[in-house]
């Protein structure tokens, strides 16, 4: 499965995949890390739990897209791999929901390539799984991030207290939402349409 616009493109992340997204995450380590998710202390007389390596992180992946409860993509942009975007926490019965997290390299940051990859997975995930309402969380300091979702018309839902244990302490969160209802004409289309200088034809 291969989602895409432009220079921009998802595809599911894989095993070759690991010379390519080390280097783009070992360039932005210092980028990345105030939003990054870290394991938290374990209780007492509990074992200490490792940072997966890339190779457990793509099989855990895999398991849990296997299973129908997550959809784990890499990002390019141009032909090279520029990110990560995973739709996670995939529920299905009477929520049909998921929650998008996603990192760019610092490099393409502010080229549209990240609205456009959100886009895209919100389109997949309402028009092709079946899913009804997508949730973005993110820290109030992340402006980067706050920005796409916002330009994209998310919804503020407003704050988690300590949701999230990210860069080593639980870190409150606000919370970004869409239903399906809520674009009918698609996120992707509606992102063209808001882009300054975009009048592309969307099909």
């Amino acid at each position: 499965m291969v989602l895409a616009d432009g220079d921009v493109v998802l595809r599911p992340i894989k095993l070759r995949d690991q010379r390519n997204w080390r280097e783009v995450n070992r360039r932005n380590r210092d980028w990345l890390r105030p939003w990054e998710a870290t394991v938290p202390p374990p209780a007492p007389g509990a074992p200490h739990t490792q940072r997966p390596t890339y190779r457990q992180m793509v099989r855990h992946l895999r398991l849990e897209a296997n299973a129908g409860r997550m959809l784990p993509f890499v990002i390019e942009y141009q032909g090279s791999l520029v990110g990560q975007l995973t739709v996670a926490g995939i529920t299905w019965g009477s929520m049909c929901s998921g929650h998008v997290g996603y990192w760019v390299d610092r490099e393409v940051a502010g080229r549209g390539v990240m609205p456009t990859a959100v886009a895209l997975a919100v389109d997949h995930c309402f028009r092709v799984v079946g899913l009804h309402r997508i949730e973005v969380c993110i820290r109030p300091e992340n402006g980067p991030s706050r920005r796409v979702v916002e330009k994209l018309g998310f919804r503020d839902e407003g704050l988690r207290p300590r949701y999230l244990h990210i860069d080593g302490a639980w870190r409150d969160h606000l919370v970004f939402a869409l239903t399906s209802e809520e674009v009918p004409e698609g996120l992707l289309r509606r992102w063209h349409q808001a882009r300054p200088g975009t009048h592309r034809e969307i099909k």
